[in-house]
């Protein structure tokens, strides 16, 4: 009885054993697949020395057809009309406008040159509404302007400007803007979620500034910079090394200082600075060397605007 109860036991113990072996090979085989496949993206995500050498060069070679032509290139080298960045001797007081995506942001800032820099800044976030953001370009910059006039109304008398003085505004555009002075520019086209089709192809400052007329405030657009513009004379305010400023957010992009003469699409007189801030609009950046992955071509297949904005689309995935 004893020798069956024990020959008994030792067949549970081997077949709970079988199991186990069973359960682990069975384990080890997932495993083996979740590696394999992760070996797969692994390799096609990579991106060697090499590959980033060819990328380079690739990019090299559209900036500078960007910078010939308007048409010749997938970079659009934007000229922006900034020829000159803050030092930090700027003083006065000074008014912002950022609007580069579902949120804008208006600021008011007490400058005091290098001795005192920032002596005091306020600002406020809003949120844009979802419909506004695809019905009327009135309707958007209505919103806008209503939400700068509540905030003059809210300044302070540390802040306070003697009646009738027309306070100036810096506006900065985070979307694709064909400039054509320091303080106009007409949008290229909408991205991150915008689709206001009757305002591409405008001057989207002055459908800005009408908003403000209708507000009745006295305030008027100075400057329009793009996000990376704004950056650079951020970075160059605080040190004078700055050359180069860039955005990885909703979208990528970057802006730079070039000399004027190597830019052969300028046909006007070179600024006495002899240089020209330029963005790039790099998101829109392709090359065969930059590696896309199946999720890549996914996510570009549900955006606004597939086949545009790839190389965003890349950085973003990887």
């Amino acid at each position: 009885m004893r020798k069956a109860a024990a020959l008994a036991a030792v067949a549970v113990v081997a077949a709970a054993a079988a199991i186990a072996v069973r359960q682990r090979l069975r384990e080890a085989k997932r495993w083996a697949r979740v590696a394999a496949v992760l070996s797969d993206l692994q390799e096609r995500c990579v991106a060697p020395a090499a590959r980033l050498l060819q990328v380079s060069d690739a990019m090299d070679v559209e900036m500078r057809a960007g910078l010939a032509s308007e048409d010749g290139s997938k970079l659009k080298m934007l000229v922006t009309y900034v020829d000159s960045l803050p030092s930090g001797d700027e003083k006065g007081l000074f008014y912002a406008l950022d609007l580069g995506g579902t949120n804008f942001r208006v600021l008011r800032v007490q400058l005091g040159g290098k001795e005192q820099r920032v002596i005091k800044q306020e600002s406020v976030g809003v949120s844009i509404p979802q419909h506004l953001m695809s019905r009327s370009s009135h309707e958007l910059f209505d919103f806008i302007a209503a939400a700068l006039a509540k905030f003059v109304a809210s300044e302070g008398e540390d802040y306070h400007l003697p009646e009738g003085t027309q306070r100036e505004l810096g506006f900065t555009f985070s979307f694709p803007v064909k400039q054509t002075s320091i303080s106009s520019g007409t949008l290229i086209k909408w991205t991150k979620g915008f689709a206001i089709e009757e305002m591409v192809g405008k001057d989207i400052v002055a459908e800005l500034n009408e908003a403000i007329k209708r507000q009745g405030l006295v305030m008027k657009v100075s400057t329009l910079v793009n996000d990376t513009v704004g950056t650079l004379a951020a970075g160059r305010y605080v040190d004078n090394d700055t050359m180069v400023a860039v955005i990885l957010g909703t979208g990528t992009n970057a802006a730079y200082i070039e000399h004027g003469d190597a830019i052969p699409k300028w046909h006007a007189p070179l600024p006495k600075s002899g240089d020209m801030v330029i963005n790039m609009e790099w998101g829109n950046f392709k090359s065969a060397h930059l590696p896309l992955t199946e999720f890549d071509q996914a996510l570009d297949a549900e955006s606004l605007n597939p086949g545009e904005q790839v190389y965003g689309v890349a950085l973003d995935i990887q």
